[in-house]
């Protein structure tokens, strides 16, 4: 069993979609950061196989000097579709000069941050009662997953190199 992994394609929006339907209710989320509604399926990113069945989708946006994870998400799990999707993005958020690579998951999500902090990324903020500001935008954002309440989104970080020295 292999993983590929390509940039999204304009032929790839009826997969992206439906992956993102499956995972998020709809291929609409939160920006977190920006108090907004994005719709993921029109961001540019990377779309996974193993052999050939769709393991996995990745959307991202550039937020100046660092690259955004939109959304992640591995149809396959437990066999590297995640890890091979970040480092995609990764090199993609190198190759630009960003000094990080970020995203967001919520404080329920237990197994994703485990994933995020051994593949490298840091804890960088707690964004208190975030969740439910986005269910204001949202409402299909549930209010708790496996008895643990949806409050909170996380910030994680990796960091790609020093930022820029402040001006002024």
């Amino acid at each position: 069993m292999s993983i590929s992994v390509r940039p999204l394609e304009p032929r790839d929006l009826q997969t992206v979609t439906r992956v993102l339907t499956g995972s998020w209710g709809g291929s609409t989320v939160m920006a977190v950061g920006r108090g907004e509604m994005v719709d993921a399926a029109g961001l540019p990113g990377f779309l996974a196989h193993l052999d050939q069945d769709v393991a996995g989708v990745l959307t991202y946006a550039d937020r100046g000097d660092a690259v955004e994870v939109v959304t992640i998400d591995a149809v396959i799990p437990g066999k590297g579709v995640g890890r091979a999707l970040l480092e995609a993005v990764r090199g993609v958020a190198a190759e630009r000069g960003a000094a990080r690579l970020w995203l967001m998951t919520t404080n329920d999500n237990t197994h994703a941050l485990r994933f995020y902090q051994r593949y490298g990324f840091d804890l960088v903020a707690l964004h208190r009662n975030a969740a439910d500001e986005a269910r204001k935008l949202k409402p299909a954002i549930p209010a708790e997953s496996d008895g643990i309440p949806i409050r909170h989104y996380l910030e994680l970080e990796l960091r790609l190199r020093a930022p820029a020295p402040a001006r002024g």
